[in-house]
């Protein structure tokens, strides 16, 4: 076993391996380059830091050496071009639309065209932006910054000949991605101690994974805005409860991160929870408790969100824009995986048959009704109403990523950091965490789109085994039988599904 000084250095190393297969083969504009040493270096950083990252997880360490050990291994990925995404191309042309006059709500990067056209993948082309006013505004106001600011022409000389103007944009989206991943960095111990979770462990296992710096940085991606806005509300609510003031905030920081990206809307039933369990007397939430955090939380978000879309000229056509994220088809999503081996048998008989759409409708109807029972059982906790809405959060977080239609690598970090400070078996989202960081390449190609078949018939059929052994166990249980504590705790409805992820007692 490596001591903890030689755990951090592992990291690190993983990290520098992983700005060099960003250097020399990142997604810049005109990039491809999946040569072995691309390959070789981003497999091997990858397994580094999956390996400290997963070795250091039951460790006890200070919060200091926590931080530190995190910006030792992130801070490389904040000088590097675009890695692991374009979706940075994506987010430039969005802001241009805006700045341009245009809403990103009915134009496509396609209209004007976009200055970066060439660099944003062609399925993303003629679709509109499925994200938030505050974000459109965020990337408007970078695009002009880094139109207006003459570059530095010794800087610029030293960067691969493509990033050009993008340099001072580039910068800018990483410190908004930055500026996200400190306000998780403060924000998590407030709800890690309310929930019994060691400070240190919950940053630990949040923001010391692969995905932090290779993609949330790396990319840069906005979910770092989302979940850094999403933790601040939450860790206001918790910090200063019974406060109306506080509770306003916390509202309204939720609200931004609504605002920023339609995820977060499922922590803010949950957050409304946060303020009735306060409220509550006897830990029993009532109906009046219930309106006090209706009024004081949900409304709060939800005036912030109608003053940012009113402030920017727009309105709510990013909803519509969340649809058009569904022409991704990739098995990494389980509906969708399912969908897609339904559709292969199908096409045996009928060419034109598609199943995923069906099945991708059933998964949505499903979400909403584990949802529904989660905030329930919630709101039903009598033993600790506060700290149950935040596991409950955390689960309702786990049902949306894994019966979402589409899901990507980083889109782990939504449940991940709410389990972190809520739960002390989180192995599985961690072993996920790991493999996801696997299937994306540095230039932003990801693996799982050129392995269709047979990865959704292997998932799908992984998926009936995980069924089956549910099955079996319930019925053990209903006869009186013992059931093995060595067998796997793998569950196919969702509600359980949430508790293998890391909601369970037991430490692990």
């Amino acid at each position: 076993m490596l001591t903890s000084r030689a755990l951090r250095w592992a990291g690190f190393s993983g990290a520098v391996l992983l700005v060099g297969a960003g250097m020399r083969g990142g997604a810049l504009p005109a990039s491809g380059n999946h040569d072995a040493l691309v390959i070789l270096l981003w497999l091997a950083g990858t397994a580094l830091m999956g390996y400290a990252w997963w070795a250091g997880r039951d460790r006890e360490h200070s919060v200091r050496w926590t931080l530190g050990t995190i910006a030792l291994w992130t801070a490389p990925f904040l000088v590097l071009p675009p890695l692991g995404s374009r979706d940075f191309y994506s987010y430039n042309c969005q802001g241009e639309l805006y700045a341009r006059g245009l809403s990103p709500y009915t134009a496509t990067a396609e209209t004007l065209p976009c200055t970066w056209l060439g660099a944003v993948p062609p399925i993303w082309q003629d679709t509109v932006t499925p994200y938030g006013p505050l974000f459109v505004l965020l990337a408007a106001l970078i695009v002009v910054a880094g139109q207006a600011l003459p570059p530095l022409p010794a800087i610029v000389d030293a960067l691969p000949p493509q990033l050009g103007s993008l340099l001072l944009p580039l910068v800018l989206f990483r410190l908004a991605a930055l500026a996200g991943v400190l306000a998780v960095a403060a924000g998590l111990p407030v709800l890690a101690r309310r929930c019994g979770v060691a400070p240190a462990r919950a940053l630990w296992l949040a923001l010391a994974g692969p995905l932090i710096g290779a993609h949330l940085l790396g990319g840069p991606h906005n979910d770092a805005m989302m979940l850094g806005l999403m933790v601040a509300g939450l860790a206001v609510l918790v910090r200063f409860p019974r406060r109306p003031v506080a509770t306003v905030a916390g509202g309204v920081l939720l609200g931004a991160a609504v605002a920023v990206k339609a995820s977060a809307l499922i922590a803010v039933p949950f957050a409304v929870l946060i303020v009735a369990g306060t409220q509550a007397v006897h830990r029993r939430i009532g109906l009046r408790d219930l309106v006090a955090g209706t009024v004081g939380v949900a409304a709060a978000g939800a005036a912030t969100l109608a003053g940012i879309t009113l402030l920017a000229g727009l309105d709510l056509g990013w909803v519509a824009g969340l649809k058009d994220s569904e022409a991704l088809v990739q098995f990494s999503s389980m509906p969708t995986a399912v969908g897609m081996t339904v559709t292969y048998a199908g096409q045996l008989v009928d060419k034109g048959f598609d199943a995923v759409p069906a099945v991708r409708s059933v998964a949505f109807v499903l979400l909403a009704v584990v949802l529904v029972v989660i905030w329930v059982r919630a709101l039903r906790n009598r033993t600790d109403p506060v700290r149950a809405a935040l596991t409950g959060a955390a689960a309702a977080m786990v049902a949306t990523v894994a019966l979402a239609p589409v899901f990507l690598p980083w889109y782990t970090l939504w449940p991940l950091t709410l389990l972190a400070a809520t739960a002390v078996r989180v192995r599985a989202v961690m072993l996920i965490a790991i493999v996801a960081a696997f299937t994306v390449l540095p230039d932003g190609s990801g693996l799982v789109r050129h392995l269709k078949f047979p990865g959704a018939p292997l998932v799908t059929c992984y998926l009936a085994y995980l069924g089956v052994r549910q099955l079996r166990r319930l019925v053990r249980r209903r006869r009186g039988q013992p059931v093995s504590e060595a067998e796997p705790s793998t569950r196919v409805t969702l509600t359980s599904m949430t508790t293998r992820a890391g909601l369970g007692r037991g430490v692990r």
